[in-house]
Formats: structure tokens, sequence, C-alpha cells
């Protein structure tokens, strides 16, 4: 909360010598902010150390730094000018440095006081979790206040833990006792069980750690995490909320709406030739279910009239029915019959990237058969999807699609929509639709 805010003030100090640069600060106070976010500088931690930090900073700041430097040298011929404005990059980042040795400075005396701390359970009861009690109480550095753990078996088995319950009851204290961390050290209960815990609405708003099964060797890549040497890895977001919603909401408007104006003549073509095809009435309406189960009308072009509406909400797939024309079959393969779908996306109904709709029918037949299945719906369903893009349409396995949506939501980021997006318009040129 602190970290960020010094940044800025460190990064725009220039603007207080002087306006004469102000473009190449700002462009240089975004470009730094933006790798320090990608290379992980503004996560939370519970062993902070700046020392650890300094030599992801200092490689940071110089990459952003040369990257401004280019710029301005192609921009301005004049050596003295770059040279000023480059003073201005070395002082912003000098304080960079300073303000980040001070801000985690302020967090260790602070946390060691008690002034901040975060309540924190313990899911596992075994000697990892008994150690980790151990070390979360003796040391207040880490921030966190133990308040108990829970596992399976809500039974007191002498280690001296304080075991509140079983992970059934979980949801519940977390509520009761306003838990903000959860610390996952081993529990004895399958994976699969846990995640329907944890996805539970207040489970799910709780900042998740885990201590890895497979430890005592040196990780690659980064700088490690730890609770007094046990090292612990923080787990991203298992729900699109907060932030990174409103920045994929964004997104979908703005590619909606882009995609409205530019492909409007397609739009139109795909019309008449529905309307040439199979007479009138061009768009079919079908039920579908969305985010949190909630059913909407997805709007697709028509490339066949179906008997009843039975038959359009269980017939699983029409890819080799005889009633569809040529001109449907075509739409179909490259996906043309879709596009009416962006105004879904305009509603809120849909987002662009997402796990594809399934009719109520089969998303109940599936959630019974598929564990996993019911956990696509965390987010709104999308108009093409990582599991599509995968190979997995048509006649393939639920479980592998469930998989490959669930994927997409825990580690969702804006690149991954744009890398999804790229690869369907390489299927659609393809003509690898149904």
């Amino acid at each position: 909360m602190i970290t960020f805010p010094i940044d800025v003030m460190a990064l725009l100090f220039p603007l207080l010598l002087s306006q004469s640069y102000w473009r190449g600060t700002l462009v240089n106070a975004g470009l730094t902010m933006a790798i320090f976010a990608t290379g992980g500088l503004y996560q939370a931690r519970r062993h902070v150390s700046f020392l650890d930090e300094l030599p992801s900073i200092a490689g940071r700041l110089l990459a952003s730094a040369a990257v401004v430097a280019i710029i301005a040298a192609e921009r301005h011929s004049s050596v003295e000018y770059v040279g000023g404005f480059m003073r201005g990059v070395a002082i912003s980042a000098g304080l960079v440095i300073v303000g980040r040795a001070f801000s985690r400075a302020f967090t260790i005396v602070v946390r060691k006081h008690r002034w901040v701390e975060h309540n924190a359970i313990i899911i596992g009861s075994g000697p990892v979790a008994l150690e980790l009690a151990r070390l979360i109480r003796r040391y207040p550095r880490y921030g966190l206040r133990f308040v108990g753990c829970v596992d399976v078996v809500a039974q007191p088995d002498g280690s001296g833990l304080p075991l509140l319950g079983g992970l059934s009851d979980l949801e519940k204290l977390v509520r009761v006792l306003q838990c903000e961390v959860l610390v996952i050290a081993d529990p004895d209960c399958p994976e699969s069980v846990l995640m329907e815990t944890l996805l539970l609405p207040h489970s799910s708003r709780c900042d998740l750690w885990e201590v890895p099964r497979l430890w005592g060797s040196r990780s690659l890549g980064g700088y490690p995490d730890h609770i007094g040497a046990i090292p612990i890895v923080r787990v991203g977001d298992i729900s699109l909320t907060g932030p990174r919603w409103a920045v994929k909401r964004a997104s979908d408007i703005l590619f909606a709406c882009v995609a409205l104006i530019v492909l409007s003549p397609l739009l139109l073509l795909c019309a008449f030739a529905t309307l040439l095809d199979g007479g009138p009435g061009i768009f079919f309406h079908q039920e579908r279910v969305g985010r949190y189960g909630r059913p909407f009308k997805v709007v697709k072009f028509r490339s066949m009239r179906p008997v009843d509406e039975t038959e359009s909400q269980t017939n699983w797939s029409i890819a080799y029915d005889q009633r569809v024309g040529p001109i449907g079959r075509f739409m179909r393969r490259t996906s043309l019959d879709e596009l009416p779908q962006l105004w879904n996306i305009l509603r809120g109904d849909m987002s662009v990237v997402g796990p594809r709709p399934e009719r109520p029918h089969f998303v109940e037949k599936f959630s019974a058969e598929y564990p996993r299945y019911a956990m696509r719906h965390r987010v709104p369903v999308g108009l093409t999807g990582l599991a599509q893009v995968s190979g997995l349409r048509g006649d393939t396995p639920i479980s592998d699609r469930a998989r490959f949506d669930n994927y997409y939501i825990e580690n969702w980021s804006l690149w991954l929509d744009c890398k999804v997006v790229l690869r369907t318009i390489a299927e659609v040129f393809r003509a690898r639709g149904r």
C-alpha cells in the first residue's frame, strides 16, 4: 500500500526541478512501474527484505533508463537536452531505491510492534503446520496473527495446535474470526475437496499462501519467500474479481465496440447470406448458462431451424445435420455465426475470452459427472476460450475442457486474453469450426 505511492513520487520528482522534460519523465515513470509490476515488485511478501529486492530493482531501473535514453536520443539531436533529461532519470532512480529501503524498514517496524497484522488460519495439522504456527507466533515481522488451524478431521491430536474445526467449517471460521490470510500446510485431504472449500465466497476473498510439498531445494526464478526459512508461495487469485475484473471488463467493452464498427460490413453480409440460405429470421436465440449459473439468451446467426425447443436445448451437436445449408455450414466452420455475440459482450452477458457457454441441460449433466465443471462459472462465459483454441471443440472430453477453462481463470492476464484472441483469428482463417 505504501510502496507504489512512494515509487510514483520518486519517479515524478524531476518535475519539481524542471518542466522541460515532462513528457519523458511521465513516460519513464509509467514504464518503470510497469516493469516493476511485471517483475512482482508490488506483490505482497511475508519475508520483507530490501537487500533481497535490490538486484531486481536495480536491473529493472537500468532497463527502463536504457529504453527512455534510446527514445530521447532518437527524438532529440541535442546532447545537452538528452544529458539533462537523463540526469533527472538518474535522480529518480536513486530516490526509488532510497524510498524502497525506507518503505521496507517502515513495514518491518510496524509489523514488529503488531500495529498491523492479519488474522491467519493454517489449513493442516501435521508437523509442518505445527512449526509454521510456532514461527508465526514467535516472529511478528511476518505480519500474521495465528488464530488456529483446520483440517479434515476436527479432533485434537496432542500437537498443541488449536484445531478450530474441520475443513467444512473453514467458511464460517473465516467470517467469524475476520480472517484475511489462509496458509496451506499439507492438509490431509484430496486437492479437489480443498479447492471446493477455497472457492466458497468468504474463503476466496482471503490471501492464499502455500507451503510447497516438494521443498528443500533452491527454487528457480525470482527471489523466494519464506516464513522462518519454511518456503511459501503466494497462490494467485482463484477467482476473477476486484481490479483484475475491472480491467477485463473495460477491455471487453473496448474490443466489442471496435469490432462492431470494423466488422459491420461483414455482419451485414452474413445477415444477407443467412436470409438467402433459409428465409426470414436471421438471428437464433438460445438459453445458455453464464456467470454464477445465471441464464441468458445468446445471439447467433441462424444456420438451421430446430424442430422444437426441446431439440434445441438437448441436441449436443448439429455438425453433420442435413438441415444445415451450405452457407450455414460455411459460417459454422469459420465461426462467423457467432459474431452477433459481440452484442452479448456489450450487455455484460459474456466476455471476449472465457469458458464457452453451454445450455442448462448439459450444464446440469456435466456438473454432476465432472467435479470441476461448475467452477467454470466463476467468470463470465466467452466468445472464445483457451479450451477452444487448444483443439477442444465438438466431441472432445468435457473433463479436458473444464481443466483448460479453470486453468484460464486461475492464470488470467490481459496478455493471455490477447494470445487466445490471436489464436482464435488463426483458427477462423483455417476454418476449423464445427
